[in-house]
């Protein structure tokens, strides 16, 4: 029986070895067609139900104890509350399909089953983490590679941001255009970054291994040019927010300036996101500038007094209107997009269900802000039953602060780096679907399944 419960540890920890290569380098290629959405079953559906058997084998001797856990507790009132919106939508406001969104409620339990298996593969042994993130370093430097041969060698790129595209058209990269490497759009990419960067800074700072540091500092190297090119200009920012959390938390104060200095380099080196940052704020003096200019029409507004009809001796006030030079129409794409068609479409799905929403797969694929995705399909109830799982969490940080006290080397730079990145994370959310895209979904639950196992082994310490 021990020799079993050995095999089967083993294969655990090869199973999240696959799923840390396979989930972010293999591209989002279609394989079976899902009716009335552009929304494919993929090979790693097949992985995760791979993943989803070991994992029934590892919980099955000690079932009763993961059930009672807080977190996992929160996990599943969070899928509960969803299946109840659901069974809202079909039978109270009838604003989701069946077929719809049940497949869309069981992607949601499939991005959970690497969370418990993250938490199983670190208690079984903690030093696992530092496998695991040698192989997210193999991930991000072929990431690296494919992102600058599609850049410099018009490798495809292939993305899913629409029905055609999401069939597994190849593209190739144009002048001034966004690097997904091998993600399915660049937002997933650059924030799947904002992750992994800040765990690989604090690593190269504390790990006194040679060949560790060399490695870590090629991957924070090759994530920041990735991150640079995928042009996202709110994941810049949110890096930056992660990277000064994290060496805040290991208590290297030097390093932060030195960090953003670095980045700002970086940055700079894509004329595609210097163009974006530069085109927001040209829009936002526009804003300003017309704005002002209606403010001063308005005070110098002519007033004329005329005397009409003098048999009935009224007198009527006439105002001329000067005819206003028309205002050329500045404006940016992804900020339009966003206040003109998806978050209106994701408060009305509120405001027709507060409770509960209109169910999952109701207002389409994308809304470009979590928060607004989650009111607007499972509603207020969704809405708290999902941060009740990230303040579970939060509070298993927090009573192992300061953790330089708790913890050393490797866990501490993870521990570090996960817990800055997670605020940058929140960030992003408010204008990217971060927690529905698969490849990054999949990658953050099964870290934080890690950072859980680490948090509570140190609180029962």
């Amino acid at each position: 029986m021990q020799k079993l419960s050995k095999r089967l540890d083993e294969i655990t920890k090869y199973l999240v070895a696959t799923i840390l290569l396979a989930i972010p380098l293999y591209p989002k290629f279609p394989l079976l067609r899902i009716p009335g959405t552009y929304v494919s079953i993929r090979l790693e559906d097949f992985l995760l139900a791979i993943a989803l058997l070991v994992l029934a084998a590892q919980i099955l001797p000690e079932l009763s104890k993961f059930v009672k856990d807080k977190v996992n507790k929160a996990i599943f009132i969070f899928l509960l509350v969803g299946l109840i919106s659901l069974a809202s939508a079909f039978f109270v406001t009838k604003t989701a399909q069946v077929y719809l969104g049940i497949l869309h409620w069981l992607r949601r339990v499939e991005y959970f089953i690497p969370f418990f298996l993250g938490i199983i593969v670190i208690r079984k042994d903690r030093k696992n983490l530092g496998f695991f993130l040698k192989v997210l370093m193999v991930s991000i430097l072929i990431a690296f590679f494919y992102g600058f041969s599609q850049r410099h060698f018009n490798w495809p790129i292939i993305v899913t941001q629409n029905e055609e595209y999401a069939k597994g058209v190849a593209l190739r990269y144009v002048s001034g255009g966004h690097i997904n490497a091998t993600f399915a759009g660049h937002y997933d990419l650059a924030t799947f970054l904002i992750l992994l960067l800040p765990i690989y800074l604090p690593l190269l700072l504390l790990v006194k291994d040679i060949r560790i540091k060399t490695a870590s500092l090629a991957v924070l190297l090759s994530g920041l040019w990735l991150l640079s090119f995928s042009g996202s200009r709110i994941s810049a920012a949110s890096y930056l927010v992660a990277s000064t959390l994290s060496l805040l938390l290991i208590k290297k104060y030097k390093i932060i300036p030195v960090m953003i200095l670095i980045s700002i380099l970086f940055f700079g080196l894509s004329s595609n996101l210097t163009s974006r940052y530069q085109r927001l704020i040209d829009v936002g003096k526009e804003k300003i500038e017309e704005v002002n200019k209606k403010l001063l029409f308005e005070t110098q507004e002519g007033v004329v007094l005329a005397v009409e009809d003098l048999e009935s001796g009224s007198l009527r006030k006439k105002t001329t209107v000067p005819t206003p030079t028309p205002i050329p129409v500045f404006e940016d794409r992804s900020t339009s997009i966003r206040f003109d068609v998806e978050w209106p479409r994701a408060i009305r799905a509120l405001t027709k269900n507060p409770l509960l929403g209109t169910g999952y797969s109701s207002i389409t694929l994308a809304t470009d802000n979590d928060y607004l995705r989650l009111l607007g399909e499972v509603g207020v109830l969704g809405f708290l039953a999902f941060f009740l799982i990230f303040i579970r969490i939060g509070k298993l940080i927090y009573d192992a602060l300061p953790l330089k006290k708790r913890f050393k080397g490797v866990e501490l730079a993870f521990i570090a780096g996960f817990t800055g990145a997670l605020p940058a994370i929140f960030i992003n959310a408010m204008f990217i679907d971060v927690f529905e895209a698969s490849k990054f979904a999949i990658i953050f639950w099964l870290l934080a399944g890690f950072a859980v196992a680490l948090l509570q082994n140190e609180k029962n310490n």
